[in-house]
């Protein structure tokens, strides 16, 4: 049986579980969602076998319906839970039939009971989690049976001398600080924008059980060497047993090695098939641990046979070479995130589809950026021909006590748990500086423990925006096998360091815009602005550029990005893959100097941008306004195309009109649109945001509410008085009727006033009172500042 015949059988497989409700479920609402969340349910929720590395048939899968609660941090198990939660979709996704955020001070606890599985003598239950964001605690009918710290790595625990017969409870309590704690976050935050993005709490891959028995194949790492013509073969198991490998070429066996435990087996693997983007030829690998005769455990897994170096070319110039050729690798920068799942995919044809998308562009390297992605996302690379970069999730930025810890930790973690893809060919330690430190003893270290692959020490450590430098970098890719710059927009060439290759690693990020298939219609965030007709001439050119410097020793360009994420409207594709930017054949057309031999193009679909100019397009619309066309859903999108059109009286206006026809209770919907539309005190919503305060709360979150009101005080109270050198007295008495919101804006702009103007007897207590009351508001970096300033002067 070959994998996907395996794949297809392993999933109606599995042992019973009690029934658990279904019938109150529904998704939530969002912005905009992909085609796949219509497919979503309780009863189909990502069934898939998990683990295509290395799988079992006797296995259930606890993906559904689980009870929810959320309690302070430091409570007790809750009594009663507040309602059902749709595993595993994180608590702030729509697919979650929840979408709350969690915050710091908080706990999710999580709740569902199962049947104890038939085993037999000795046998031993397996509970398995893909990945819990952050801090998972696991308790079996009130025992607490395990822990985890991180959120992007897969852990196990043996449940077996928990259980009872019969029907069980399993709890899982999480606790998610995102970007206010010590661990690896990624581009979560509390509060997202720009680039950085709406966080993923809890169980947000699959959870599943599987029987296996007492002495058990734990796991297993295997390399190949081309060179050699072998598959290098060692594991964890058990002492006293054989480990037997086959390897087959479709039904053929190809060879079989036996060895004992702790050896290091060497599979021939003669005349191989070498796996490339273009011929991603895997083969199968059967796994049996033995005793005597007797077959004690067994497992399918699969394997590729490819190389991956940094060699010198004809022309004494080091280039990334693929089994033992030189290999440009044409890749993008996906991050990874949907509009109803956030990290989680709705289905696995959705997390295929990503992969086969960036193919059908035309690209051959996928740099997965500040994530780990669940194990068939690597699976699909492999048999779809992907070569990816693989990212490690960047420590905390600000590197409090205890970050550098939980940053090894989670990457020794990676590292293990993603040996054996073969579409996986570097490592990138660490990006732009977020969270550097130790990076030499890191990268060799990273070099030490997978010599088979090679390591991008920094990404961006130089990085121009403009052309102008960030910031310099002493000693830069130090140890690692490549030099790596970001450049945006355009991109350049890196430096040339003997022994290193030469990499783009981030460019582009061009913004482009597409009405009707935005998360945020108030935000097309890049780092240049485009519109639709002028995106493919803009790409072409920078992708020419790319051409001389691969004449001139550039070996790789990432651009950023094949997909909208959240406000971040720079991708080839918008966020709910419904719209790609250029057709998919000009885009491989465009790339087909670069990546000449793309293989097998994988069929996809997608809308091809409306090219007409966007401020056309609201003209027409306007003007059917004018006549009398007042419905709320066209007032609704003619505010947003003003907006985006550059007509800021139009946007006022119809914004105004659309807003006056909303009525209490104010749906999700209706918040994030008075929120857009509202800029000032004097704008109608403003008066909604006021009296329906719970509401916006609810849905924004208490911070960004307060800010977006202190944000409103400013520009309609505050700004025309400063414009008028006012007072700060006349000003105080403006906004003294806006409670906490007022006086929190008036203490930061008297702050930051008298400290431009270096009025320090006036900024000595005002800034006391401002820390005081609203410190914990801040940023590290300005509450220091602040700080410094009040001892220097006080």
């Amino acid at each position: 049986m070959n994998i996907k015949q395996f794949l297809s059988a392993v999933a109606l497989l599995g042992f019973s579980l009690t029934a658990t409700a279904q019938n109150n479920y529904k998704m939530q609402n969002v912005p905009i969602k992909t085609r796949w969340a219509k497919d979503v349910s309780p009863a189909n929720a990502l069934k898939e076998y998990p683990r295509p590395q290395m799988m079992r048939k006797n296995w259930t899968n606890l993906n559904g319906l689980w009870d929810y609660a959320i309690t302070v941090k430091d409570a007790a198990k809750p009594a009663s839970y507040s309602g059902q939660i749709l595993v595993p979709y994180p608590i702030e996704s729509a697919l979650s039939g929840v979408k709350k955020p969690l915050q710091p001070t908080e706990n999710l606890w999580y709740k569902r009971s199962f049947n104890r599985p038939a085993t037999k003598t000795g046998e031993r239950v397996i509970l398995n989690f893909g990945a819990v964001d952050y801090e998972g605690t696991v308790f079996v009918n009130g025992t607490e049976v395990g822990k985890h710290t991180g959120g992007y790595t897969a852990f196990a625990i043996d449940i077996t001398e928990a259980l009872k017969t019969g029907a069980n409870e399993l709890v899982v309590k999480v606790f998610d600080p995102t970007d206010q704690g010590v661990g690896p976050h990624g581009k979560q935050v509390l509060n997202p924008a720009n680039i950085y993005y709406t966080p993923t709490s809890g169980m947000w891959q699959t959870v599943w059980m599987e029987v296996v028995p007492d002495a058990h194949i734990k796991d297993f790492m295997i390399t190949p060497d081309i060179d050699k013509g072998i598959l290098r073969l060692s594991g964890t198991f058990p002492a006293g047993y054989t480990i037997e490998a086959t390897a087959l070429d479709g039904a053929t066996v190809i060879s079989k090695v036996s060895g004992k435990a702790g050896t290091e087996l060497q599979i021939p693997v003669k005349n191989a098939k070498l796996w490339t983007p273009a011929k991603p030829f895997l083969y199968d690998l059967k796994l049996k641990l033995k005793q005597g005769g007797t077959v004690v455990d067994e497992i399918s897994s699969y394997f590729g046979m490819r190389k991956i170096a940094v060699a010198k070319d004809a022309a004494g110039i080091d280039r990334i070479f693929l089994n033992n050729k030189p290999y440009y690798n044409l890749g993008t920068l996906d991050q990874g995130f949907w509009p109803e799942g956030l990290y989680t995919a709705p289905t696995d044809e959705a997390l295929a589809f990503d992969i086969k998308a960036i193919k059908a562009m035309g690209f051959n390297t996928i740099r997965k950026h500040i994530k780990v992605e669940p194990a068939r996302w690597y699976y699909h690379a492999d048999k779809i021909g992907m070569l990816v970069w693989q990212d490690m999730v960047n420590p905390n930025q600000r590197l409090p006590e205890g970050s550098k810890a939980a940053f090894e930790k989670g990457s020794t973690e990676t590292l293990s748990q993603l040996h054996n893809y073969p579409s996986i060919i570097t490592w990138v330690l660490f990006n732009e500086k977020w969270g550097q430190y130790d990076q030499e003893r890191l990268t060799k270290w990273i070099k030490t423990t997978d010599p088979s692959r090679i390591v991008n020490g920094h990404s961006g450590e130089l990085l121009y925006v403009n052309e102008v430098l960030r910031s310099p970098s002493p000693n830069a890719y130090v140890a690692a096998d490549m030099t790596d710059v970001h450049a945006y927009p355009d991109p350049m060439n890196s430096l040339r360091m003997p022994g290193k290759a030469q990499i783009c690693g981030e460019f582009g990020g061009i913004g482009v815009f597409i009405p009707n298939h935005q998360w945020l219609t108030g935000s097309a965030w890049g780092y240049i602005q485009e519109k639709p007709a002028a995106l493919k001439a803009k790409y072409t050119i920078m992708n020419q550029h790319l051409q001389l410097f691969h004449k001139d020793g550039l070996s790789g360009s990432i651009y950023t990005q094949p997909f909208d994420v959240e406000g971040e409207q720079n991708g080839l594709m918008t966020y709910d893959r419904e719209v790609v930017k250029i057709p998919f054949a000009e885009l491989r057309k465009i790339h087909s100097v670069l990546n000449p031999d793309m293989g097998t193009i994988p069929d996809v679909t997608a809308q091809n941008a409306d090219l007409t100019e966007p401020a056309q397009l609201y003209s027409g619309l306007f003007q059917q306004y004018i006549d009398g066309k007042k419905d709320a859903a066209f007032l609704k999108q003619l505010a947003m195309m003003a907006t985006q059109a550059g007509d800021k009286p139009g946007a006022a206006l119809i914004g105004s009109e659309y807003i006056a026809t909303m009525k209490s209770p104010l749906s999700e919907d209706d918040v994030n649109s008075v929120a857009q539309f509202t800029k000032s005190t004097k704008d109608a919503g403003f008066q909604l945001m006021l009296k329906n305060e719970s509401d916006f709360k609810k849905v924004l979150g208490d911070r960004k509410y307060t800010t977006t009101m202190m944000n409103l005080i400013f520009k309609g109270e505050m700004e025309p008085l400063m414009q008028k050198k006012a007072s700060w007295d006349e000003i105080g008495k403006a906004v003294a009727g806006y409670g906490a919101a007022g006086e929190e804006i008036l203490l930061r702009a008297r702050t930051i006033d008298y400290y431009n103007t270096q009025t320090w007897t006036e900024y000595v207590p005002v800034a006391t009172e401002y820390l005081a009351k609203y410190g914990t508001n801040l940023s590290e970096q300005e509450r220091t500042m602040f700080q410094t300033a009040i001892d220097q002067h006080k």
